[in-house]
């Protein structure tokens, strides 16, 4: 199966997936997971999967993820990801997973993109590290203490468009994604592990916004449930359309939610409603 297949009338079909997960700290368990919702992506015509955030892991400590960290290029869950690739002939971007930085103790989130060849095309290092503390709730988060923040912005060439690469907590600055429009981003991943006092608040919201101030899709698997570090995330994975409309919605479960992707539709949006060029501000 290619990356665009053929609709009915003949024309190119691009179908998106958006993975959602609940992981845990058993590598091997998680990556059979993720296996079996691509093949199930796969047979519904989808050539671009997106998997959460951490979706090979989230263990009981953060800091266990220094032991699995990878060089890019190199390890058994970005093995997994090529061969996946491979086999399905799609592309996926690997949500987030722990490589190697500058701290021996501390990882980088990477997001990897791979090509249906199992070819990397970029990989994305999260920028903005989730360091709160939950307004009125006995709940902090400290993930600089476990990873590295990364400083390079990331789009990549697809079959879908450009691909403008972000991680979860990204999603609450907007600057980000009008940099990565600059950059001639058409569509945005947003793999994710939102709380779910904040995704309750905020996650629709948010990924809408991003989606309708850049007239760009926005595709946002999550993670949801309890974790072995006892934190609970929000799931309701998300694929938003550029005019703000969300195509489709899960809230809990482990699976995949599919859309169709148009780009012609988006460039024309983009033409009528002239909102990015029509811009002041640039600075």
């Amino acid at each position: 199966m290619s990356a665009a297949t053929i609709g009915r009338a003949g024309s190119a079909r691009l179908r998106a997936a958006a993975i959602q997960m609940n992981s845990g700290a058993d590598v091997g368990a998680n990556l059979d997971l993720a296996g079996r919702l691509i093949g199930d992506a796969a047979e519904d015509g989808c050539g671009l999967v997106v998997l959460p955030e951490n979706f090979a892991l989230m263990p009981k400590r953060a800091r266990d993820k220094a032991k699995h960290a990878e060089t890019p290029g190199e390890g058994p869950i970005q093995s997994f990801l090529a061969e996946t690739a491979t086999r399905h002939g799609l592309w996926i971007v690997g949500g987030s997973m722990p490589l190697v930085s500058p701290a021996s103790d501390r990882v980088y989130g990477g997001s990897p993109v791979i090509d249906d060849r199992g070819a990397t095309r970029a990989v994305y290092r999260k920028i903005h590290l989730f360091d709160v503390d939950l307004p009125d709730r006995d709940e902090s988060y400290r993930e600089s203490r476990s990873m590295y923040p990364g400083d390079t912005l990331e789009a990549v060439d697809s079959p879908f468009g450009r691909i403008g690469l972000s991680i979860c907590y990204d999603v609450r600055f907007p600057e980000l994604y009008r940099q990565l429009v600059g950059d001639g981003a058409d569509l945005f991943t947003v793999p994710a592990a939102f709380t779910v006092a904040t995704g309750r608040a905020h996650w629709k919201t948010l990924l809408r916004a991003r989606a309708i101030e850049n007239l760009a899709y926005v595709i946002a698997p999550g993670q949801f449930g309890e974790h072995p570090d006892g934190r609970s995330t929000y799931g309701h994975s998300m694929i938003v359309d550029p005019w703000g409309r969300v195509l489709a919605e899960q809230p809990d479960g482990d699976g995949f939610l599919a859309a169709d992707v148009d780009p012609d539709r988006q460039a024309a949006l983009r033409q009528e409603f002239p909102v990015l060029s029509n811009r002041r501000l640039t600075k």
